[in-house]
């Protein structure tokens, strides 16, 4: 199912994978929007000769930056309400992802889990129990290294989302 006018977002906090989504976006021509807050460099992962814009993209690859505030959940919002049907979503957020399935979009993580409308409230119950047992005192489970093979995994998923297979 391809949409013409797709785009592909980055949530650039904290995302170790801003090099492998622009390498998906770049072969499968689709325009990106870096969004973080200020203090990052977001730039760094664009080239030199990345267009910047819609009217100077190359095969309907572009890349943009949208810098936010600094401040809880400002990139995320930013994103939201930019997002059309069809748009994908890189993030490590899962109520961004939640929000951007609400809005016809997909989302995907870091780690190259696809988000889906079936199991996001089962994500986010976990992520809210797992909160509530670290305001208690308690500890949860963190996350493994980050990996090649998480890499990997991510632009093999991201592809297969871009493509609609997924």
């Amino acid at each position: 199912m391809d949409h013409p006018t797709r785009t592909l977002f980055i949530d650039a906090d904290a995302c170790p994978v801003t090099r492998e989504a622009l390498d998906c976006a770049r072969r499968m021509h689709l325009p990106v929007v870096i969004a973080g807050n200020t203090t990052q460099n977001l730039e760094r992962h664009i080239r030199c000769d990345d267009p910047r814009d819609a009217t100077s993209a190359r095969h309907g690859f572009w890349v943009d930056v949208l810098d936010v505030s600094v401040g809880a959940d400002s990139a995320d919002f930013a994103i939201v309400e930019r997002l059309s049907p069809g748009d994908v979503v890189v993030t490590q957020d899962i109520g961004l992802a939640s929000m951007v399935l609400g809005r016809g979009a997909r989302a995907i993580s870091v780690r190259g889990h696809v988000f889906r409308k079936e199991t996001i409230d089962m994500e986010l119950f976990i992520r809210h129990e797992e909160k509530k047992v670290r305001r208690s005192g308690g500890r949860t489970k963190g996350p493994s290294a980050f990996t090649g093979e998480d890499r990997r995994r991510f632009s093999a998923n991201l592809i297969r989302v871009l493509r609609g297979e997924e």
